[in-house]
């Protein structure tokens, strides 16, 4: 395994690992383990440690705990610009970057999906390294504060976020006082409204967490409650 090829094998593990887990989940987390078998590195690790945790859970016990770890807390939310932009309108200038970025590098975003899920992302970075790193790093905020809401929360999938950071430049902060001073250095606000992109309601797969679009600002402090 070649040195670049190895983050596109962790990201896209990563992604498949962050999907919600339905009827496929069994294959789809051997398939996991099995490409990333004698990977090396402490990310390939974390990752394996997280397959081999969540092998003995039904599938349905696993797609509640799914549920109720992402969906239903504004701490934990897959969604990467809830955590600088809240439900505001300047969020969807931010959603609408990721767009643009996906289809300038021949992607079509799916239309029933935020473009700014983790797993999307994740994919993205997979096979368009170079544009997909750099995505994740400029949303190395959102995702340090979600490493550490999971690790809070006592889930199996800190690990995944664990890994994802590490597999970046620049260490990780030590706290999630120090990664909210990060957030607070977030994309600038625009006043986009959010209606280009769907809505999805609080409970589905992959839906993002929180109330509706508001007009007011919401401080990342206030966003990772």
């Amino acid at each position: 395994m070649t040195a670049a090829a190895r983050p596109a094998l962790l990201h896209q593990a990563a992604s498949l690992l962050l999907l919600h887990p339905g009827d496929d989940w069994p294959e789809r987390r051997r398939l996991v383990r099995t490409a990333l078998t004698g990977a090396p590195g402490r990310p390939a690790g974390l990752l394996r440690r997280c397959c081999d945790a969540l092998a003995p859970v039904p599938v349905l016990t696993l797609s509640d705990r799914y549920v109720t770890t992402f969906d239903r807390s504004r701490r934990r939310t897959l969604h990467l610009t809830y955590y600088t932009d809240g439900d505001t309108r300047r969020r969807g200038g931010s959603l609408l970057r990721w767009q643009r970025l996906y289809r300038a590098h021949g992607w079509q975003p799916p239309a029933d999906e935020l473009p700014d899920f983790l797993p999307l992302a994740l994919e993205f970075a997979a096979r368009c390294p170079t544009p997909g790193r750099q995505a994740l790093q400029d949303h190395r905020a959102a995702l340090e504060l979600l490493r550490l809401a999971l690790t809070d929360h006592g889930s199996p999938y800190a690990d995944v976020l664990d890994a994802v950071c590490r597999t970046l430049p620049g260490a990780s902060p030590a706290d999630r006082a120090a990664a909210l001073r990060l957030a607070r250095s977030g994309p600038p606000a625009e006043s986009v409204g959010l209606l280009p992109f769907p809505a999805r309601l609080p409970g589905q797969p992959g839906a993002p967490s929180g109330p509706g679009p508001s007009d007011h600002p919401v401080r990342p402090e206030e966003t990772a409650r």
